[in-house]
């Protein structure tokens, strides 16, 4: 059994925000990617209801472009989802439903990348992203 740190701090280590992302299992009954959703964990927190307390966590979710692939990366497509009204898709899950975490490669596109870019503003900055599959055997296995 193997567990992993996710952070989703405003500060981290008192510098720059760090909000990971994370696979969630939105259809146990569904292989590998295709059961599969990419989100941004924004916080996580817990509350008691009848006495009972749920750990949780507040996502912001990506949608998957297309059915299979990218054809040249072999990599999947994500963008961050939005509703109707372009307020961005936000909910709250259980964390149990967090299967692993997640990491995105931009799509770059053919534009300059402005020298006043972070590392921290990435997720924000750019429209679509590369599921990378090479992050490490696990994620390999999930969206391969």
């Amino acid at each position: 059994m193997c567990h992993e740190h996710i952070h989703a701090c405003p500060a981290w280590r008192k510098e720059h925000p760090c909000y990971d992302c994370i696979f969630v299992n939105v259809n146990p009954d569904l292989d590998e990617m295709r059961g599969m959703d990419v989100a941004r964990v924004l916080t996580f927190f817990s509350f008691t209801y009848r006495t009972e307390t749920y750990p949780s966590a507040v996502v912001r979710w990506f949608d998957t472009l297309g059915d299979s692939p990218d054809e040249d990366t072999g990599m999947w497509v994500v963008q961050p989802a939005h509703h109707a009204n372009h307020a961005p898709n936000i909910s709250i899950i259980h964390v149990d439903s967090i299967y692993h975490t997640s990491h995105l490669i931009p799509v770059y596109g053919s534009q300059f990348i402005s020298l006043n870019l972070w590392h921290y503003q990435t997720y924000d900055s750019f429209r679509k992203f590369y599921v990378n599959k090479y992050a490490d055997h696990r994620t390999f296995e999930i969206v391969s």
